[in-house]
């Protein structure tokens, strides 16, 4: 069974960092990709990041926000999101997702890519 748990969200101040955890576990294949999202109250959830496992291709969201950045533990199966310089508008709930099996070599930011998600944890960014 495919498990994805998320970590490390909380209450950090405006200018502030965070890097958030994701523990991926079940998956019988290299064949996936995890990817970022967030859903702020009100709002659509959106992609952030994702990252490929076999060989780490990275793709970003149309927007690029390059406060954030990806990174993959194999070894650890974890995929980490580091969030730098954050903003009052930064506060959601954060998740991350696996496509598997992938549908290319490169992974996608969109919702609908994604087929297991965690149960999502918490940021928020007070000013």
């Amino acid at each position: 069974e495919v498990q994805l748990v998320e970590s490390g969200g909380g209450l950090v101040q405006a200018g502030g960092s965070l890097r958030l955890s994701c523990v991926a576990s079940g998956f019988t294949l290299d064949d996936y990709a995890i990817g970022w999202f967030r859903q702020a109250p009100g709002k659509e959830r959106e992609g952030i990041l994702c990252i490929t496992r076999s060989d780490h291709r990275i793709t970003y969201a149309d927007y690029n926000e390059d406060r954030f950045t990806i990174s993959s533990d194999n070894a650890k199966n974890t995929v980490y999101l580091q969030m730098n310089r954050l903003k009052p508008e930064d506060t959601a709930v954060y998740y991350c997702a696996a496509d598997a099996p992938m549908r290319s070599g490169w992974c996608e930011t969109g919702v609908y890519e994604y087929d297991y998600w965690g149960q999502g944890t918490q940021v928020t960014v007070s000013s």
